[in-house]
């Protein structure tokens, strides 16, 4: 029998983010807490006595693309290539978390097909050494191989750990629409941002365990953008803040919009009550998680 591996590839939720610059090569300047969600994707890798790679996923991708320009077959490539493995693979991916909707889930794929080839092939590299790789393939790869609760900055790469924020409930609404995140940071104007996130004070909350503070701390600049487009994504907002949220952003360049709740019975209300009020959209009831 083959040797297999199954890997668990989790989203992930922007607790706060903002945009302090602009490089040289165009590249936006972020500083961004980020927190691992137990919303998860599905890879099993199987070693092959070809260099092939098979990659097949269920289900589908919207917006079909290329199966070699998809990040999972770009990481296997790499790790076939760099450390000059003997076999190919076939990779099957179990899609869960929402495409295009601002929670990593092509990063979070990413990162899983190398932590799994590495596990797979006995290869003893270490997240560093994994984050060299994956930072070739995006930016967000290495923060999804560390996972848990960090300060993200640079273009994204620069991890700082946080004190691991203690389960808190989720509600995630991810309406019927994909957002182009190059699309939304070209509309950035970074002298109409008139109000930054307070990233120490969300710190400080995530440190003091402090749940209201942190809901009450929530902010991304580019909602800016992305909300003036799609109002909906306003409505959603204030849907789970009535409903009980601590409170409630948008993650990433969107349109996922998430709330945070300190009580269970009430997050499950809000989830069902989010299902029947729109029923375009996807809802998913999460908890923040701890990485093993």
């Amino acid at each position: 029998m083959p040797n297999t591996i199954t890997v668990k590839a989790p989203a992930k939720i922007n607790l706060t983010l903002d945009v302090t610059g602009v490089r040289d090569d165009g590249y936006h300047i972020l500083s961004m807490i980020m927190q691992t969600i137990d919303l998860y994707d599905e890879l099993t890798i199987q070693e092959t006595g070809t260099t092939d790679i098979a990659l097949t996923m269920s289900p589908e991708l919207p917006e079909k693309i290329a199966i070699k320009d998809n990040l999972v077959y770009k990481a296997a490539a790499l790790m076939r290539d760099t450390y000059r493995l003997a076999g190919g693979f076939n990779i099957h991916l179990k899609k869960n978390i929402p495409a295009a909707a601002g929670l990593a889930g092509g990063s979070a794929d990413c990162a899983a097909t190398l932590l799994g080839i590495n596990e797979l092939f006995k290869l003893h590299l270490d997240k560093e050494e994994l984050c060299k790789i994956g930072v070739k393939l995006g930016a967000d790869v290495p923060f999804c191989i560390h996972r848990g609760t960090m300060l993200a900055e640079g273009i994204g790469e620069v991890l700082t750990p946080l004190p691991a924020l203690s389960p808190v409930w989720t509600v995630l609404i991810k309406p019927d629409l994909s957002v182009s995140t190059a699309e939304v940071y070209d509309e950035l104007n970074l002298h109409h941002i008139y109000y930054h996130p307070d990233t120490k004070r969300t710190i400080r909350a995530i440190k003091n365990r402090d749940i209201v503070s942190l809901g009450q701390n929530l902010s991304n600049v580019l909602e800016t953008i992305t909300i003036e487009q799609y109002p909906i994504l306003a409505k959603l907002k204030e849907f789970l803040l009535q409903n009980g949220a601590l409170g409630s952003l948008m993650s990433g360049s969107g349109p996922a919009i998430y709330g945070l709740f300190s009580d269970e019975r009430l997050a499950k209300i809000a989830a069902k009550t989010a299902e029947n009020n729109f029923k375009a959209c996807q809802v998913f009831l999460c908890r923040t998680v701890v990485p093993k």
